[in-house]
């Protein structure tokens, strides 16, 4: 049961105990920490107790039973025989079984519960366990095998555990999604949550004051980036709220003095660490302006974009285009150019990268199609990849706005 219990003990959970005070956890740890010791001990307490019982059971118990039965013939051997049988019953029963259903159900509460009587037991076995120890180290070191015994816990193993706290209940189905939205930030790059260049609403000072006025209406958007001619020259960003106060304020403002410094990254950058970017550098307004190796503005993030990343879609009064995904009577889907390729993956339930996925990095359908073809595609192109069929139904400009998608349906694999 210590031997079951101590190794299968959560460290996450023990530290819990140390953090209260409990000194017991820290016994424990240090078993842990030196396993050869500990097990050796344990062997010894095993190894012993087996003798024992079996010489106590042979002996002791063997020669009464027989003359219990002396009225049957062989009786010398079948009382052997139903002492070896009871005392294999109750060893496996009273100390295998039981005790180690009793360490898996409560490990650390187990392995607390005995720590210190199995350093009392490693003090008086230690000449004998040391021997051990060294003897089992020599033999790990003949066959090239490394003792590790890092408590590592990977991503994988996370998730695993998640799936099965969903299924007992204990994790509800928005904590799972968020979790795993969370550790997929970590893999993915800026590029993958920016609203692309095409798409950005922004004010050219080199515009009469009107036209700005009327795009700034329109657009419902809460802020905007702020240049003069070219878009890679922008002088900074400005808020809604802060044009707003200034009309209010002054009737001839100088938009100058509501402009903010907006946070610069690298199209390279992952987004977990602009989210610390966002943290830390809290005198930039919580916009970012994405930009190539030749400095040239490829996208824009807020703040509500990093959100969504890890909640999921959140609806807003200046997001009514977007990407959509529509199942038609006939079972095909026409699909916005613009849709992300990991909600293209789990509405039809791909669990594999897609061709060419991580070495092209295209995060859009529209993306995917381009790595697909090689070039730009005309209208009514079809492209078959697996078991879908791309159908090119609307360009606009040099941009795939619709695709009709036909899924002939996940393969069946004969076993």
């Amino acid at each position: 049961m210590a031997e079951l219990a101590v190794v299968s003990v959560r460290k996450a959970k023990l530290q819990k105990y140390l953090e209260e005070g409990n000194k017991k956890a820290q016994i424990v740890f240090d078993l842990l920490e030196d396993p050869n010791e500990f097990l050796s001990t344990v062997q010894i307490g095993i190894s012993l107790i087996g003798v024992l019982t079996g010489a106590f059971g042979g002996v002791t118990l063997s020669e009464p039973l027989s003359r219990l039965i002396s009225f049957l013939p062989y009786n010398d051997l079948i009382s052997i025989i139903i002492v070896v049988v009871v005392t294999t019953y109750l060893t496996l029963v009273i100390g295998e079984i039981v005790p180690k259903v009793i360490a898996l159900n409560e490990p650390e509460k187990v392995s607390l519960k005995v720590a210190k009587s199995m350093v009392i037991l490693s003090k008086i076995a230690r000449p004998v366990s040391f021997i051990l120890a060294k003897s089992s180290s020599f033999l790990l070191w003949l066959m090239r095998i490394e003792n590790k015994n890092k408590d590592r816990v990977t991503e994988e193993e996370i998730e695993l555990m998640i799936k099965e706290g969903r299924e007992d209940g204990t994790i509800e189905q928005e904590e799972e999604d968020i979790i795993q939205r969370v550790f997929k930030l970590d893999d993915q790059k800026v590029d993958s949550i920016m609203t692309p260049r095409n798409e950005i609403i922004w004010i050219n000072l080199e515009d009469d004051k009107q036209i700005n006025k009327v795009k700034i209406i329109e657009s419902r958007r809460s802020i905007f980036p702020i240049s003069s001619g070219e878009l890679d020259d922008f002088i900074g960003v400005v808020q809604a709220k802060d044009i707003l106060s200034l009309m209010f304020s002054e009737e001839n403002f100088d938009i100058n003095k509501i402009v903010k410094e907006p946070l610069v990254v690298s199209e390279n950058l992952e987004t977990l660490e602009l989210l610390r970017e966002f943290k830390e550098n809290q005198e930039y307004v919580h916009m970012s302006l994405v930009v190539d190796e030749f400095g040239s503005v490829e996208g824009l993030i807020t703040l509500n974009d990093l959100l969504e990343g890890i909640v999921g879609d959140i609806p807003g009064i200046d997001e009514e285009d977007e990407p959509q995904a529509v199942q038609r009577n006939d079972g095909t889907w026409l699909i916005d150019g613009r849709y992300p390729i990991d909600r293209f993956k789990k509405l039809f339930e791909l669990k594999e990268n897609l061709p060419n996925e991580e070495e092209d990095n295209y995060t859009t359908l529209a993306g995917f199609i381009l790595s697909l073809s090689g070039k730009i595609p005309n209208e009514e192109d079809k492209y078959e990849c697996g078991r879908f069929t791309f159908e090119i139904i609307d360009i606009d400009g040099h941009q795939i706005d619709k695709v009709l998608v036909s899924d002939s349906g996940p393969e069946i694999t004969e076993e």
